[in-house]
């Protein structure tokens, strides 16, 4: 098999030497430079969690069930004959709903029927979004750390993938650096906003910058807004929302992590008329529908009560403040998140730093496993991120205190 990092022309794009999936695996970093297929640090670290019986710490899904209510639906809804192929943008109960819940909580007034499309999860309106756009060589711009999905669809589309990076501890981009990024080349900047796996919130100038690039430059905007209802303490903003942001976004969320149904796969992606068709027809051709019996479940969902989102975000960031507080105690740095169900702790400082090491020691010698940061960038900038360690906080409290009790061991391990 060819040398794949020989085998890219000078704009980045992969040759004809490459399958689709190899170009995929590559952006994702599973493959060598040989191009030989390797396994991804999430199944690295699941399976040495199983082994030594740890607290997975390291993949971001809740341990507990959504409403009780809502479930219920689900099953009547089997049960009464949903069972059959949905309509390909969605049931329209659903997507009314969608529509409404944008009016409620964002003053966005959607149209049901040209504006929304519901698709099998958040994860394939990323992709059906970027297939949709992209020509091999036209540049996608994110910031970095990011989620995977998003550099495997880019390269699977041939595109080139650009990034801003949001170094600890803050975070947050340098602006001149977004400017000099994003150019005449970009064909989509992708905003995740609250920010997997850093915790970030945007501020609204960083939304504005991205807007005002977008028009200046000629491209769209993907938000992928899936920690929408997840923020503590600051307010989310809707890109979409702001001046001149509607017309060129295209807006991404799900019933996984609002409600705590991941694996129901009900996602959907709202925006202008033109945008939207173009994301259906691509996802028409995916998975064409799904979710049939899930979708009214979904949209009764919706238009649950403030007091539910309100009460959800709460009870999650208390159990983000329980972990990142028995991190500190032990004597670990925490960059302590403003949203999603990730929290970042520092282990720089420490003899053992390289997170990716700590990492896969933590099952064993802890019984705790998390994730390393620099899984989710570039190569080239791993370096940059090798210090820190993202832990998943959507776990249920008894489960949260014993992964504190087992964490105050860690300076142990650190220390060579």
């Amino acid at each position: 098999m060819p040398n794949i990092r020989q085998s890219q022309d000078d704009n980045g794009t992969m040759s004809n030497n490459f399958t689709p999936w190899q170009r995929t695996a590559y952006s994702v970093n599973l493959l060598d430079s040989t191009g030989q297929p390797g396994v991804t640090i999430f199944e690295e670290i699941t399976a040495l969690a199983n082994h030594h019986g740890a607290i997975n710490l390291g993949q971001g899904f809740p341990d507990t069930e959504g409403p009780t209510e809502i479930r219920q639906i689900a099953v009547e809804a089997i049960q009464n004959g949903a069972n059959q192929y949905a309509p390909g943008s969605g049931t329209p109960i659903l997507r009314e709903a969608i529509a409404a819940h944008q009016e409620r909580f964002y003053s966005l007034k959607i149209d049901p029927g040209s504006e929304v499309v519901v698709t099998t999860g958040a994860t394939e309106a990323i992709a059906a979004c970027l297939l949709a756009f992209l020509e091999p060589g036209d540049e996608v711009v994110t910031f970095e750390p990011y989620y995977d999905s998003y550099a495997a669809m880019i390269g699977l589309a041939n595109a080139v993938h650009k990034v801003v990076q949001l170094k600890a501890p803050t975070f947050e981009p340098d602006l001149a650096e977004l400017r000099r990024t994003v150019t005449d080349k970009t064909r989509v900047i992708l905003v995740n906003n609250p920010h997997n796996p850093t915790g970030t919130v945007l501020d609204e100038s960083v939304l504005k910058e991205v807007i005002a690039l977008a028009h200046q430059h000629n491209c769209i905007i993907i938000a992928d807004e899936v920690y929408e209802h997840l923020t503590f303490g600051v307010q989310h903003v809707p890109i979409a929302t702001l001046p001149g942001g509607f017309e060129r976004t295209i807006t991404i969320s799900s019933a996984g992590k609002s409600f705590s149904f991941t694996g129901w796969k009900v996602g959907w992606a709202t925006g202008p008329r033109e945008l939207i068709t173009a994301v259906r027809t691509v996802k028409q051709f995916l998975t064409y529908s799904s979710g049939p019996a899930f979708q009214p479940a979904v949209a009764q969902a919706l238009q649950l009560s403030d007091g539910f989102f309100s009460d959800f975000a709460a009870s999650l960031g208390q159990a983000g403040e329980v972990l990142a507080s028995g991190l500190e105690k032990a004597g670990i740095p925490v960059i302590r998140p403003k949203g999603t169900y990730f929290l970042v702790a520092d282990v720089r400082s420490f003899d053992l730093n390289d997170a990716a090491e700590v990492a896969r020691v933590m099952p064993e010698r802890l019984g705790v496993a998390a994730i390393p940061m620099s899984v989710f960038v570039h190569p080239e900038n791993q370096n940059d991120y090798q210090g820190l360690l993202r832990f998943a906080f959507c776990k249920q409290p008894d489960v949260i205190s014993a992964a504190v009790e087992r964490l105050q061991r860690l300076p142990e391990v650190l220390s060579k």
